[in-house]
């Protein structure tokens, strides 16, 4: 095996553990580096260290590519293969983007489901075809963080008020919006809000096969 794929395979097991024990990426990391029972690359420690830098505009991508799949219902070695395989394709500048894609389809035929090389070949593929307008809209969002011009303006719901008194008034009228404890689960659950940092939200792709239990024990 490669060194590179060593590497991908070694970062593939610290997200994975990081995941499945509730532990902080970062420092589960730092724990498997000062032990050294088994080395980590440093292309390992890169990948985990990018995957958490850009973990929210990752499992936004994915989540918005994956019909029918919420990130939370796919087996986490699919997650976490797709994450390095996001990763790779959209910051790592030395990695050509077929490489990137045909590695994380090894990982997922070598430790996932029978239906899981497919679906992450797809998903990844569908990034691929996205990244240029995904790299442009990163990109002017840090121009727009960087100028300070990406404040957002007040609501234009919201009336300007006259005096003091007619603003205590009104703000007295206004209800705080909170999600309501008898609302139905939708299909596909409300994650938390993501700063997305300006990503383009693309159309779909399609449907994930069915797949076999979570091999969480891989």
């Amino acid at each position: 095996m490669a060194a590179r794929s060593k590497a991908r395979k070694r970062a593939l097991d610290v997200l994975f553990e990081a995941e499945l024990r509730g532990l902080p990426v970062l420092g589960l990391l730092a724990e498997r580096m000062s032990l050294g029972e088994q080395p980590t690359p440093e292309y390992a420690a890169d990948i985990v260290r990018g995957v958490a830098a850009h973990r929210d505009e990752i499992d936004d991508l994915i989540a918005d590519n994956a019909v029918d799949w919420t990130l939370e219902r796919m087996p986490a070695v699919d997650r976490n293969v797709l994450r390095i395989g996001v990763w790779e394709l959209l910051w790592a500048d030395d990695v050509p983007d077929g490489v990137a894609i045909s590695e994380a389809v090894a990982l997922a035929q070598d430790l996932s489901t029978d239906g899981s090389p497919a679906f992450v070949n797809g998903l990844l593929a569908k990034v691929k075809n996205l990244k240029p307008a995904v790299m442009a809209a990163m990109a002017k969002a840090a121009a727009s963080d960087a100028d300070g011009s990406s404040v957002a303006p007040p609501s234009a719901a919201e009336p300007a008020p006259v005096d003091e008194a007619a603003t205590m008034n009104e703000a007295a009228t206004i209800d705080e919006l909170t999600p309501g404890d008898s609302v139905p689960v939708p299909a596909r659950p409300a994650r938390p809000a993501r700063s997305t940092r300006g990503l383009v939200k693309p159309p779909r792709i399609a449907v994930r096969p069915d797949i076999k239990d979570d091999p969480a024990g891989d």
